[in-house]
């Protein structure tokens, strides 16, 4: 995946499976759509900025660290 968004969507994704939470999971913590986050993970969603800081929170990372 060459795009930003692909690169976050990978890294969301990895973030997630590191610390054993489900999409669903995700989606509840972060307080948006579980489709959103499988949409992101596959890079087919470019999400806003709130969305993006709303992940990072709900996975307690920064968010320059989805981005890198």
């Amino acid at each position: 995946m060459g795009t930003i968004y692909g690169k976050l969507g990978v890294n969301i994704k990895k973030t997630r499976r590191k610390i054993g939470i489900s999409q669903e999971e995700l989606a509840e913590k972060a307080k948006i759509d579980p489709k959103s986050i499988v949409q992101i993970e596959a890079g087919k969603r470019n999400p806003t900025l709130k969305t993006i800081r709303k992940i990072a929170s709900s996975l307690k990372i920064k968010l320059g660290d989805l981005l890198d």
